[in-house]
């Protein structure tokens, strides 16, 4: 996959994310930035400032490399990480976590009283 080709898909998830979950408008990256600016973590617009320009220049300029890919991405991962809800993220793990909590339960259940369920499956 090229750089053009892996920049563009990461870049469209930060885009959905945006639109998505703070509700931005516009066309570009750095106008959805611009247009839900109030509503983003502070720490998180410089970054996104800085993918939006990485993309604009790999997709716009014919002798643009990108040098570093590995803290592009890793920017990347940060900030589809701060962007994404942390409530549907605590849900999961309780979810799973109870789960587990009533499948351990009945395990032991049918472990202390296995004698007494046997008789009723002859």
């Amino acid at each position: 996959m090229s750089d053009i080709e892996q920049v563009v898909m990461r870049t469209r998830k930060i885009e959905k994310l945006l639109r998505i979950q703070y509700h931005a408008e516009g066309k570009g990256l750095h106008q959805l930035i611009t247009s839900c600016e109030e509503r983003l973590p502070h720490d998180v617009i410089r970054k996104l400032r800085f993918i939006a320009t990485i993309r604009n220049k790999v997709v716009h300029e014919d002798d643009f490399k990108l040098e570093n890919r590995r803290e592009f991405f890793s920017v990347c991962d940060d900030c589809e990480k701060e962007l994404t809800p942390r409530s549907s993220r605590f849900i999961w793990r309780v979810a799973i976590a109870l789960m587990l909590l009533i499948t351990t339960a009945a395990l032991f259940f049918y472990y202390a009283h296995w004698d007494v369920l046997s008789s009723h499956f002859e």
